[in-house]
């Protein structure tokens, strides 16, 4: 047998996951000696079939600003329109008529649609020119997972065996899971879900869609639609369209289980026939494309779930090896972000006598606490998503959540600092509550709401709360001045959630007594008129 070779990390899985957590570690611990085995032979074509094209401004920063990836991006990849919203509107054959949520200009937090493709053969060869042994066209092919001593990969290359030792064992396998089945780490996760997805090699442009001088105004040229992540919504399900910079189109269908069968759309020609039936403007535009088509994937029941995903044993997991909920507001990439700054912590202070064992367990915590909050956002939500009065509420609440705990957190460099944490212990438990309330609230108010059919445009760029919260993520304050603005982020969501409170009728009480009138209604008045 060949001599086993020894590394502080081996990552297993040469994707986004691990290639971004290979940069993070080696610019964290610059003498640490880190492998990537990666099954795949790179570079990969461009337009890779994967999801997490979409980015949000978490994911973007990481990559953007941590990674310092931000020339590649600006100059190789497309910015990022906001997330967009269509209702639906009789039979869905006219875009024009359909209530529309989005922006006309591009928020103060950039973000970015990603050529997967492209995008990991930049990674790559960063992670070559930085000393990250990348070797691709590589199998694992077993694990021994170990408590106390240094952790063994069996793989293979060109048909010969081999196998390393490992201090930290990353697994960044996606689906795979290498550590969470050989450990049995799984769970099934309550968010019963569907999805497929296909590519087009040419640009579709749903600005094209509509005709009418009123409907194009202010979309031309950078605002057009076409660089948005475009929802087309309904009751159960979204279709989605994701502009690529390598020229392609990235399309596809997510529905609950509950109101959607798979096998209504695992198939190309399946795919097309039901969006004839939910979606016959979209099915008129694919099947001029078909043509185009590179390529067509389904997966059943895609959430997932883990047990544990850091250990003090020293290993790790990042990406969909461990969690992943849904791609509705395309957190996937956030969470990557999440766990691989968690992770080169740990490893740092591990290989700096720091000490990482304690940490392991309450990163472990905050990681499922971030996890199983944002679930709430999706989890038996999906029946609202045809409801143009409703559901747009809810996205606005749901941005302003994500602006105001989660991302200020990351984006203010915080996320392993426990401080942050003990300080705010009170308040984040007080609005864990508030959150849980309101997803209620809002399924409540949909079962009690009119399906009235609304025309009218929300244009969020017009709505000063939406960017003062945006904008507030980039200002970087330090010390008392962020657990000031914290706390005045978290008061201003429960200001927001009693006015919303009182225009749903919901018949609950209000679960927060102190609860203020603001006038945050005005805010939101052009949704909730509605």
């Amino acid at each position: 047998m060949n001599q086993e070779e020894k590394y502080d990390v081996v990552v297993l899985g040469g994707g986004l996951a691990g290639l971004s957590f290979a940069l993070q570690c080696k610019e964290k611990v610059p003498n640490a000696r880190i492998a990537v085995l990666e099954k795949r032979v790179h570079p990969v074509p461009e337009a890779a079939h994967k999801v997490g094209e979409s980015t949000v401004e978490v994911a973007a920063y990481y990559f953007g600003e941590i990674l310092g990836l931000k020339d590649h991006i600006k100059t190789a990849q497309l910015p990022k329109l906001g997330l967009r919203f269509f209702f639906p509107h009789g039979d869905n054959g006219e875009i024009e008529n359909r209530r529309e949520l989005g922006g006309t200009r591009f928020a103060p937090c950039p973000s970015y649609q990603l050529d997967r493709g492209r995008f990991e053969n930049h990674l790559g060869d960063l992670c070559l020119e930085r000393g990250v042994e990348f070797m691709d066209q590589t199998k694992v092919r077993d694990l021994e997972v170990n408590r106390w001593q240094k952790h063994r990969v069996h793989y293979e290359v060109d048909g010969v065996r081999k196998s390393c030792r490992a201090s930290w064992l990353i697994d960044a396998s996606g689906r795979r899971a290498f550590v969470k089945r050989k450990l049995d780490l799984g769970i099934d996760s309550p968010h019963a879900a569907n999805a497929a997805w296909f590519r087009f090699s040419r640009h579709i442009k749903i600005d094209d869609w509509g005709s009418s001088n009123a409907w194009s105004e202010h979309h031309h040229g950078p605002t057009a639609r076409f660089y948005s992540t475009n929802h087309l919504m309904g009751e159960g399900y979204w279709v989605w369209l994701i502009p690529l910079a390598s020229g392609s189109t990235s399309l596809g269908i997510v529905a609950a289980s509950e109101f959607h069968s798979i096998s209504d759309f695992n198939s190309f020609d399946k795919a097309i026939n039901w969006l004839e039936r939910h979606e016959p403007q979209c099915a008129r535009v694919v099947k001029e494309n078909q043509e185009h088509l590179q390529d067509f994937r389904a997966i059943k029941n895609y959430a997932t779930e883990c047990k544990q995903v850091f250990s003090a044993s020293r290993w790790g997991i990042t990406g969909e090896a461990g969690f992943f909920h849904d791609p509705f507001y395309s957190p996937g990439s956030d969470f990557i972000a999440f766990a691989n700054t968690f992770l080169t912590d740990l490893i740092w202070r591990d290989m700096t006598w720091r000490g990482h064992r304690i940490r392991s367990f309450s990163y472990d915590r905050i990681f499922k606490r971030f996890y199983y909050g944002t679930l709430s956002a999706y989890q038996d939500q999906y029946k609202l998503f045809g409801n143009p009065t409703v559901m747009p509420v809810k996205i606005l609440w749901d941005y302003l959540v994500y602006w105001s705990i989660t991302a200020f957190i990351f984006m203010h460099g915080r996320m392993c600092m426990h401080g942050t944490y003990l300080r705010n212990l009170k308040n984040l438990n007080r609005f864990g509550k508030l959150n849980h309330f309101m997803q209620n609230l809002f399924r409540e108010w949909h079962e009690t709401s009119k399906q009235d059919e609304v025309s009218s445009n929300v244009n969020i760029s017009q709505m000063p709360i939406i960017r003062e919260m945006n904008e507030g993520l980039k200002k970087q304050l330090r010390g008392t001045e962020f657990h000031q603005q914290f706390s005045r982020n978290l008061e201003t969501l429960e200001e927001i959630a009693l006015e919303i409170y009182r225009q749903s009728g919901c018949r609950d009480e209000f679960p927060l007594a102190s609860g203020k009138d603001s006038g945050m209604t005005a805010k939101f008045e052009e949704v909730l008129k509605s």
